[in-house]
This record gives structure tokens, sequence and C-alpha cells, in this order.
């Protein structure tokens, strides 16, 4: 197609050289353009038909499950009422090798080849909640400060959750008698023969209402 439009190309060109008239140069002079304009874009497609495909020369990073790392669990940390700030001493970090992960209620950074080692700073239950998307992680030359930034704001007690051991479980399916019942028989068990005597009479006489009242004691 190409060839024959150049050879149209020049059989018009020679037409327009010898045209005397202006309505018939005119002619000739528009139908040249058309030509000149479908060969243009004739040429743009044949080169981009030849043009390979542009190579990606992005590099995705896969995971490997074969790593192994030391675990950071030594660091030193301060508060104010919006964030937390964590002080990892650690020499030879590459921010670029830092894989850092935020969430909800737990941290999980990753510190790959510091002088030919990994390591990992991980709490996977943070004391409160914090926004992942806020927090991050910054290089020095000696340490690496990751700060957490608060859900809501308030003094943290601790980095870590705890559950609050002076609040009493309570179980209300639980009959209040299978709690002494329990005791009486882990002392039973454990006793020397006085204690399983006593027991066992004191049991006896509760049950025929005489001696003792399992919830209040001895009468």
């Amino acid at each position: 197609m190409a060839d024959e439009l150049a050879l149209d190309l020049e059989e018009l060109r020679q037409l327009q050289g010898i045209a005397k008239r202006p309505r018939t140069v005119s002619i000739i002079s528009s139908e040249i353009r058309n030509l000149e304009k479908l060969s243009n874009d004739a040429a743009v497609a044949a080169a981009t038909s030849r043009t390979p495909p542009p190579i990606s020369t992005s590099t995705k990073v896969v995971s490997n499950p074969a790593l192994t790392y030391a675990t950071l669990g030594s660091f030193s940390w301060d508060q104010d009422n919006d964030k937390v700030k964590i002080y990892v001493s650690l020499e030879g970090v590459a921010e670029e090798k830092i894989e850092a992960e935020f969430k909800t209620q737990s941290m999980d950074i990753k510190f790959h080849d510091v002088q030919g080692k990994n390591y990992r700073c991980a709490i996977p239950k943070l004391n409160k909640e914090i926004v992942p998307e806020k927090c991050k992680v910054v290089v020095k030359p000696t340490r690496v400060i990751v700060t957490l930034f608060k859900a809501s704001k308030g003094n943290w007690m601790d980095l870590h959750f705890k559950e609050d051991k002076l609040k009493p479980t309570v179980d209300k399916e639980r009959d209040p008698m299978a709690g002494i019942m329990d005791l009486m028989k882990n002392m039973y068990d454990e006793g020397d023969e006085d204690m399983k005597r006593t027991i066992a009479k004191a049991w006896t006489d509760a049950r025929s209402g005489k001696g003792v009242d399992p919830l209040k004691g001895y009468r």
C-alpha cells in the first residue's frame, strides 16, 4: 500500500507542475495533501507494528519464608498523648531493606541484611489500638525509631496488651455449691487421715443438716 501511495503522489506532483488552470491546480493540491496524510499514517502504523513491547523493569519483592530472624526483644519507648515512639538500637540498617507491617493492634518490623543478619521486632498485641496508615519507621545512624499513632488519645500503661487480673471472672452458669465441693474435694485428696475424717464428717453433717452450712462454714 505504501508503494502505491508513493507512485500516486509522484504522478500527482508531475500533473501539478504542468497544470495551468487554477481550479485544476487546487484539485490536484488537495488530493496531494490527502495522499500525504495517508502515507504518513501508514508509515506510523508500520513503525508501531515493528516496535517490540516495553520490558517492565519493576521488580516484585517476594517474601522468603525460609529466612531466619533474630528477635529484637529489648528496646526503649516513650509516649505523649497522641503517639508512642519505640527506639531500637541497631546499626547498619538500610531503609529500603525494612519490611514494616502495622495493623490496628499489632506491629511487625523486619530488618533484612543488617551486617549479614536479619532482625525482627514484633508486638503481636499492643496495649491499645493504633492508626496503621500513619505509623512510620525512621532510620538513624545507630538506631531505628518506630512511631505509632494512637487511635485514641491517652496514656498507655505498657506497650503490650495485658488482661486485667484484678477483674473477677464471674461464671453465671456455675452452681455456687460447685466451688465449695471442689475446695473440699481438693482438701480431702491432699490432706492427712485426720483431715480426711474431719472433712468426711463435716460433709456428712452438712448433708443431713446437723453441723455445717457449706456456704457459711461451721455453726
